[in-house]
């Protein structure tokens, strides 16, 4: 127990309760990440609409732009609604977020193109981009936060995987639904009015998650911290953010390296259409959603450290060599295995991940500084992975580059704060 504070009786909660918990921030963060992820799926048809030019790749690098402009408003989010979450509970940030994610995403599906309204259409377009940056900064640490507050302390690691079960759940619900539209409409369909779609559909899991997340209660540790003094001042977490920041690097390149940027370069560089390239990336966070949950039970058996390290090294030392296969060989037949393996790799992080890193911290810190550790480093380094990655390409002439250059590093980083790392499996929360 850090210096300071009083630790709180935990009362005792049914597993009733902490389904039905579960369930409610489940569903609402898989909505939040479909919002702010399915940008990426469609990243080519939005550089044609709102930022038109002669250059494929200007055009493509303006949108990955804009896209991790979101990211760059998301430590604010995390700052700001994270310890909202800390003071005021986790459920009311949780039900803020969802209504911003929601303006945000609805607005870019009806948001004009620039052939319209000009100039205006890039510049709203980055506002709601921060809009729903701002939204997915408070979401992800106070979702997580929920978890694992609600969760029986010896199941944590499984009960904490749900987690990103409904993060890569959302994304694999925009790949999948960015894969079916694609299919079916024409090129010229979905430039016009076909890309609209998934945003505008974000409308109905919003009435679903707005819906269960007003009829569950909030966390008992964080009922408990109300009722016990708490003499630390916030700005004691600033190193525990710090470990959640370094903790976070790998995870996040990884993430949007390998997922959300994954069809633009298989369609690039690996010969695939585009519709091949989704269906490959669905396939792959098929993979992935199935193996967290089974990661994260594992994790409460064998510990949190051997998984997460097994994830960072067989990324960092198997990218290279498996993007190169994808870029000289090439076709479905060898992009998709590569696909599924990653996805499982990606899972042995995410698995134990959210249990890992929200043991790191107290409860009365757990929302704030959780928050702003991991959404620092998600803007920093993931959110402009796929401009990143873009830019490596463009600059080196090797479609490879971003793995040796970009994705081995954060996998370096990241292992050698794990090793920093007590294990945490099994023991209370502070």
């Amino acid at each position: 127990m850090a210096a300071g504070t009083t630790s709180p009786s935990m009362p005792d909660v049914s597993t009733a309760q902490s389904r039905k918990a579960i369930y409610a921030a489940s569903i609402g963060n898989m909505l939040e990440w479909y919002d702010f992820g399915v940008y990426a799926y469609l990243a080519t048809m939005i550089a044609a609409k709102f930022f038109p030019g002669t250059d494929p790749t200007a055009s493509l690098l303006a949108a990955f732009a804009a896209y991790g402009v979101g990211f760059l408003a998301r430590p604010f989010g995390g700052i700001v609604i994270g310890r909202m979450g800390d003071v005021r509970g986790r459920k009311v940030a949780l039900v803020l977020t969802i209504f911003m994610m929601a303006f945000g995403t609805i607005g870019i599906g009806l948001l004009p193109s620039y052939e319209t309204i000009g100039i205006w259409a890039p510049i709203l377009l980055v506002a709601l981009r921060i809009i729903q940056g701002i939204a997915a900064g408070g979401e992800w640490g106070t979702s997580t936060a929920f978890i694992i507050e609600w969760a029986p302390p010896e199941r944590r690691g499984f009960f904490g995987s749900f987690q990103q079960v409904s993060t890569a759940g959302g994304s694999l619900l925009g790949s999948a639904i960015a894969a079916l539209i694609t299919t079916v409409l024409t090129n010229e369909q979905m430039l016009a009015w076909g890309w609209r779609v998934p945003f505008i559909l974000g409308v109905v899991l919003v009435i679903v998650g707005v819906y269960i997340r007003r009829n569950v209660d909030e966390t008992p540790s964080f009922q408990a911290t109300r009722k016990a003094p708490v003499n630390e001042p916030v700005v004691s977490g600033l190193g525990l953010g710090v470990l959640a920041f370094g903790f976070t690097i790998f995870w996040t390149v990884a993430y949007y390296a390998l997922l959300a940027w994954m069809p633009t370069f298989t369609q690039r560089y690996a010969g695939l259409t585009p519709s091949q390239a989704l269906w490959c990336n669905t396939v792959g966070l098929i993979a992935m959603v199935i193996a967290i949950p089974l990661w994260g039970a594992l994790s409460d058996r064998v510990g949190r450290r051997p998984l997460l390290l097994a994830s960072a090294i067989g990324i960092g030392v198997l990218a290279w060599p498996l993007f190169s296969l994808m870029a000289n060989i090439g076709g479905i037949a060898v992009v998709m295995p590569i696909q599924i393996l990653l996805g499982v790799l990606l899972a042995l992080y995410s698995g134990p991940g959210p249990a890992a890193i929200s043991e790191i911290f107290p409860t009365h810190l757990r929302s704030t500084w959780m928050s702003a550790g991991y959404t620092v480093a998600a803007a920093v380094f993931g959110g402009f992975a796929p401009f990143m990655a873009t830019w490596l390409i463009d600059a080196t002439g090797s479609p490879v580059a971003p793995t040796y250059l970009y994705l081995m590093p954060a996998a370096l980083i990241s292992v050698i704060v794990v090793l920093r790392l007590k294990e945490t499996s099994g023991r209370p929360l502070r």
